[in-house]
């Protein structure tokens, strides 16, 4: 499901026309995003959170030429799926 489909279907779920539809899936992403960059967690209940992990730097092998090469630490953003979600994805 791509951006345009999730679109639509909050369309089809809430009535919303597709302007307000798009306006409340971007406030939704920009406000994770923000939160995130902010070094927050974002917890939605029976979904899941939203969470920053930070990367350490370390050495790694250029597989091509063999040469050591360092990569900078960096921060990844992760998401851990809730109980409910998991349970309704893995219903027979």
């Amino acid at each position: 499901m791509n951006k345009a489909e999730l679109t639509a279907a909050i369309v089809k779920k809430t009535g919303f026309t597709k302007k307000d539809a798009e306006k409340a899936l971007g406030a939704v992403t920009e406000s994770i995003t923000a939160a995130l960059a902010a070094g927050e967690k974002v917890q939605v209940v029976g979904f899941g959170s939203f969470e920053v992990r930070k990367r350490p730097a370390r050495v790694a092998r250029n597989p091509r030429t063999g040469e050591q090469i360092k990569i900078a630490a960096s921060k990844a953003p992760v998401f851990k799926a809730g109980k409910a979600l998991k349970e309704s994805v893995n219903k027979k």
